[in-house]
Formats: structure tokens, sequence, C-alpha cells
């Protein structure tokens, strides 16, 4: 009896301690992104590097989002931001990039693609239940 209520409440700390990072991570997502489109706005100029990381911006947000609504992480979303990323990388700095690391990116970018389609695959072919929460759907 006493171990049951004890192991509630450690449960209940652990769902309160991801609330407050969730909240931390969203807050500040938030503050970098209006803080993005303040330097867009003021320089009068969007570049394509911009809307990469409104983009990513924006995932971090459906990211937490989904967690929310869910309780858990969905695999592909760090993937597709990490895609996101290295495109951005690989965008920003071509002129400085030599041939060796721009197909070290490139490869990269295509080895996350590959990981999507694992995952997507795995969740399709062997789909699994959870205790009262919902499954990362395809």
């Amino acid at each position: 009896m006493a171990e049951e209520k004890l192991q509630r409440a450690g449960r209940r700390l652990v769902r309160l301690i991801e609330d407050i990072g969730l909240l931390v991570i969203l807050l500040a997502t938030l503050v970098a992104a209006g803080g993005e489109v303040a330097q867009m706005i003021g320089a009068r100029s969007v570049h394509l590097a911009d809307l990469l990381l409104l983009f990513i911006y924006l995932e971090v947000v459906a990211m937490v989002s989904a967690y929310w609504q869910s309780g858990q992480l969905p695999v592909r979303m760090p993937l597709y931001i990490g895609m996101v990323a290295l495109a951005r990388y690989l965008i920003l700095d071509m002129k400085e990039l030599d041939e060796w690391r721009m197909l070290a990116v490139a490869v990269a970018i295509l080895l996350l693609g590959l990981a999507v389609l694992v995952v997507r695959y795995g969740h399709v072919r062997f789909p699994y239940e959870t205790r009262g929460r919902k499954a990362d759907n395809p």
C-alpha cells in the first residue's frame, strides 16, 4: 500500500518535471523564433536559411505538442529536425566547405532519411500497443 503510493507520487513528480522541461523548451523556442522574425523584419529581407531556421523552430513546437498529446516522443521528429539543420548548414556554409565535407553532410542527410524510412516501416510492419497512450503513427 505505502509502496504503491510512493510509486504514484514518483510518477507524478517525473511527469511534473517533464512538463516543466517541455514548457521551458517551448518558451525558449518561441523566444528564439520571435527574435529571428524581428531580425528579418529589421533587415527587411528573408533568406532561405531564415525560413529553414523557422521550420526547425516549428518542428520543435510540434514535437513538444506531440509529446504532450501522446506522452511519447515520436522518433521521426528529431530525425526531421536533424535533416533540416544539416540542409541549413549546407546552404549557409556551402562556399566555405570543401568537397569532402559537403559529401559528408549530404551522406548524413541521406542516412537520416533512411532512418526515417526504417522507423516508418517498423511502425507499419511491427505495430505496438502502449498502456493507455497512443503509439507514434506513421
